[in-house]
């Protein structure tokens, strides 16, 4: 069969089934031999039944998205066959006793028992998936030893035994898929070029970038998509000597975080955002008190619990606006996995400069997919911002001279840690004076809040301008912003292709906002179009 340079592999079934496992597998497998893999999932919110799918998308050339193209179907149910046949341009495996009724008819159809070979090759039907993993390789022109390696990883803690079953499951799906003979239907991928990379969701990039960023401390109550960031930084705690508090709610998880980074430990936290809008009060005590605090909004579709295990990007002037009263905070949209390492980097940055809330906009498609990343280069990380004062100015300071909202040119009053030899640290989320005091004096509140204002314009002069391709003018526009980076990318590229003068504008640093981000050239003569995942258009 002649080469091919980008598939679509959907994998099908009910939840539980390990869907989602057999794209890790394959996607660790591909990025290995120096492709280029992607793999997004469809999730219901239901612990076990109701249909899901992962899809993996893979390329000897760089991707960052899905593709609406499905090459090859595995279908692990009856379900999935119903659902997805007729959108499936090649072949298609599935479990033949799934099947209730008359089996499907036509080359293209693949029948290999998935549940029984893994019942009676490895002594659980919970192995389908390693059986299914193998025939896939067997389609694919992949040797085993690949599978086996990673199965060896994976199932390490579970013990030999387990492994070795694993692997027997797999070898017995590859052989039956091979004995089918329908080599017209068996794909195989051009060699890409050899290169080292890794695969990451977005979630385990975010929690990368704190962990790169001297995190300390990490608390949260689980809430999807975000949970799989504390999963994440749970299970490294040890190795980088992290605090990770699982809280009895989202309002202790905000006010631990803002306790936390109060007496100077690195602090964040993770939420989706009905999460979030319990965190709101704390957002502004973090804002009244100057302190710094890095929060994770993983979005989902809303308003209430709206779709629990979907995606969506609705929240953003809800961010930007979130919490009672003025003060200044800023928001980040990664748009991929290794922006994410990036920006979550440059939010402790910006929290510990200017002692104010960062909040990272994430959501289910970026946190739950798993992108390509090139090696991530720690030169790039931004320096410690040396946000409290040196112990040289300390030791020149009298004894109690120390105040704590002491009026700036910029805004920005260094801080100190709670018990600070001979300084005293006062802390209010009322209105204060200077030292921290609590007072009603109208010209010292007018005197706070432009301090706490002015902040905005040092933050204003951080915020890096959009990505706008191509540079030239063009005739239409797509403006975007945070995950729908890659599908954008992707669109404008093929139309122009095609003939069609078109480009685009993305946002990954949004708000404050600043008003030159777009050139006026491109604002008079070109129109602009929204493509966001919402109904109202937000960034428009």
């Amino acid at each position: 069969m002649t080469p091919q340079n980008d598939i679509s592999i959907r994998i099908g079934g009910e939840a539980g089934q390990g869907m989602k496992l057999i794209s890790g597998l394959l996607g660790k497998i591909f990025v290995q031999k120096g492709f280029w893999v992607f793999t997004n999932q469809d999730v219901r919110s239901r612990i076990r039944g109701g249909h899901n799918f992962s899809q993996i998308r893979i390329a000897n050339h760089p991707i960052h998205s899905h593709s609406s193209q499905v090459d090859l179907l595995v279908s692990l149910d009856e379900k999935t066959l119903d659902l997805h046949k007729e959108e499936t341009e090649g072949p298609i495996l599935y479990d033949e006793d799934s099947i209730k009724g008359n089996p499907p008819s036509g080359n293209r159809y693949i029948p290999v028992s998935f549940q029984k070979i893994a019942q009676n090759t490895g002594g659980d039907a919970r192995m389908a998936n390693s059986v299914a993993s193998g025939a896939l390789l067997a389609l694919l022109g992949i040797p085993l030893d690949s599978l086996y390696k990673i199965q060896e990883k994976i199932f390490q803690e579970k013990g030999k035994k387990i492994i070795e079953a694993n692997q027997k499951s797999a070898q017995a799906g590859f052989k039956q898929t091979k004995n089918a003979g329908k080599e017209k239907h068996f794909y195989h991928l051009k060699n890409p070029d050899q290169t080292n990379r890794m695969i990451l969701t977005g979630s385990e990039a975010m929690g990368m970038g704190a962990l790169a960023s001297n995190l300390r401390f990490y608390s949260a109550y689980p809430m999807s998509p975000a949970t799989t960031i504390m999963e994440f930084l749970a299970s490294r705690k040890n190795q980088h000597g992290l605090i990770v508090e699982q809280a009895e709610d989202e309002i202790s998880a905000i006010n631990m975080a803002i306790g936390a980074f109060f007496s100077g430990a690195r602090a964040m936290v993770a939420t989706s955002g009905g999460g979030m809008a319990l965190m709101v009060e704390g957002i502004s005590l973090a804002g009244m008190t100057e302190t710094p605090v890095v929060i994770i909004n993983a979005q989902r579709p809303a308003p209430a619990t709206g779709f629990p295990t979907r995606t969506e990007q609705a929240d953003l002037l809800y961010a930007a606006h979130a919490g009672h009263g003025e003060f200044p905070r800023c928001l980040l949209a990664p748009s991929t996995a290794e922006e994410a390492f990036y920006l979550t980097n440059k939010a402790f940055y910006l929290a510990e400069k200017y002692h104010s809330p960062v909040i990272i906009l994430g959501d289910q498609y970026l946190n739950d997919s798993s992108w390509t990343v090139e090696k991530l280069n720690l030169e790039n990380l931004y320096p410690d911002p040396q946000g409290f004062l040196s112990e040289e100015k300390l030791k020149n300071m009298n004894p109690y001279e120390y105040r704590r909202y002491q009026m700036t040119p910029s805004g920005i009053t260094p801080r100190i840690r709670p018990g600070t030899p001979h300084q005293v640290l006062y802390a209010d989320s009322d209105e204060h004076t200077e030292e921290g005091h609590i007072t009603e004096s109208a010209r010292v509140r007018n005197q706070m809040v432009e301090k706490r204002l002015s902040k905005e314009q040092g933050l204003l002069k951080e915020m890096s301008s959009p990505q706008i391709y191509p540079h030239q003018k063009a005739d239409i526009y797509l403006l975007s912003w945070g995950s729908t980076w890659g599908i954008v990318d992707e669109t404008v590229k093929t139309l122009r292709n095609k003939g069609t003068d078109i480009g685009y504008i993305h946002f990954s640093e949004i708000f404050p906002f600043r008003k030159d981000s777009i050139p006026p050239g491109i604002i008079k003569t070109s129109r602009l179009i929204g493509v966001e995942n919402n109904a109202t258009g937000a960034i428009l």
